[in-house]
């Protein structure tokens, strides 16, 4: 069996890492340089950055700030916000990501995900989704401010047609609550789709982990603010882990 990866995820605003509930009240967590390379050194299967305000201010993602995380890493590098084109990920495959995350410009013209396979592969291509139950599973755009009407599981199936490598789903009803993964929905993702289902949204105590990877079924579980401030330590989540039985990378 695979391996289950934890991935601690910065979500920059003006190059600053921050964090909120449920998208909003956002507070400021740090130096994103400093936190990602402290992650690295802690066991961190993944590094995800998200440059969360780029699409809603109708820019590109900090290629700058990419070169300095990824000088401080040597493990994968996920980074997403505002990317639109072809270009624009080759710029940030160059500034040292290993993968990109999209989402909203996806979404609008889904033959970029087409394009991004066939350029970059597909193993590049990680389709984030924003989704709250409504009260059925709905896809949301621009950091979570824009309703689409379009259903979770019919998305994340094409996008996966399309060429989407893995399905980054973030539960906008979850995030930051640290109550818990969206478990139901995780597994359905899990069951219907042939990629690696990343779960985001809800983290609070370890237990949330063992539940996304049992119940959920996800391959790899996201989480901000509980190591930000120290709430859990990577080290000790995946000890807890591997003693429960699940596989991790020690």
């Amino acid at each position: 069996m695979l391996a289950k990866r934890i991935i601690p995820c910065l979500d920059i605003k003006n190059g600053q890492t921050v964090k909120g509930v449920q998208f909003q009240n956002l507070r400021e967590a740090g130096d994103p340089v400093s936190l990602a390379a402290a992650y690295a050194e802690q066991g961190a299967d993944e590094l995800v950055f998200l440059d969360i305000t780029a699409t809603q201010e109708n820019r590109r993602t900090m290629v700058s700030l990419v070169k300095q995380i990824s000088a401080v890493l040597n493990i994968p590098f996920t980074v997403g916000g505002g990317i639109q084109s072809v270009a624009e990920v080759g710029d940030l495959l160059q500034a040292g990501a290993d993968k990109v995350s999209i989402n909203s410009a996806a979404f609008k013209r889904p033959e970029l995900i087409s394009e991004l396979a066939q350029t970059f592969g597909s193993q590049c291509v990680v389709l984030a989704v924003d989704a709250r139950p409504d009260p059925e599973w709905q896809v949301y755009l621009k950091g979570g401010t824009q309703p689409t009407g379009r259903d979770l599981l019919s998305w994340a199936s094409e996008a996966v047609d399309r060429g989407a490598g893995e399905i980054l789903f973030t539960s906008m009803a979850h995030d930051g609550t640290k109550n818990g993964f969206a478990l139901e929905m995780t597994r359905q993702l899990s069951q219907a789709l042939p990629v690696p289902i990343i779960a985001s949204g809800g983290a609070g105590q370890v237990s949330h982990f063992i539940s996304a990877f049992t119940e959920g079924m996800a391959d790899a579980a996201l989480a901000a603010s509980v190591f930000y401030f120290g709430e859990i330590s990577i080290p000790s989540l995946k000890q807890q882990l591997h003693n429960y039985g699940i596989p991790v990378r020690l």
